[in-house]
């Protein structure tokens, strides 16, 4: 099994930035993928951005140009790059292990994740 531990959230203002970091432990000599979402205040959870094992990426077409993900080659550690941040970004962000059928469904229970606040 793996886990996941994201950290990283906090407050910050309008057109601001974040790094956010998922440490992954366990076998994680199987992950093939790695996908950010999140999960505003109402809202459905989302997904944000995926990065598979060959660095090929994927983005919400809501924070492109915007987001960037990165990993380690290992898997240890997967980044999400936030820049330009408006309220609408407030949100739970997660990390999670996407399946190999759809990036919107996850293989593992959700963590707790890391809140991304941002001001106007």
């Amino acid at each position: 099994q793996v886990q996941l531990v994201e950290s990283g959230g906090g407050l910050v203002q309008t057109g601001g930035s974040l790094t956010l970091s998922c440490a992954a432990s366990g076998k994680i000599g199987r992950i093939d993928a790695m996908g950010w979402y999140r999960q505003a205040p109402g809202k459905v959870r989302e997904l944000v951005a995926i990065i598979r094992i060959g660095g090929s990426t994927r983005y919400a077409d809501f924070v492109k140009g915007r987001f960037t993900i990165s990993r380690e080659n290992a898997w240890t550690t997967t980044y999400l790059q936030m820049n330009n941040l408006s309220p609408e970004d407030t949100a739970v962000y997660y990390c999670n292990i996407p399946t190999t059928y759809s990036d919107n469904y996850v293989t593992l229970t959700w963590g707790q994740g890391t809140q991304v606040t941002v001001s106007s």
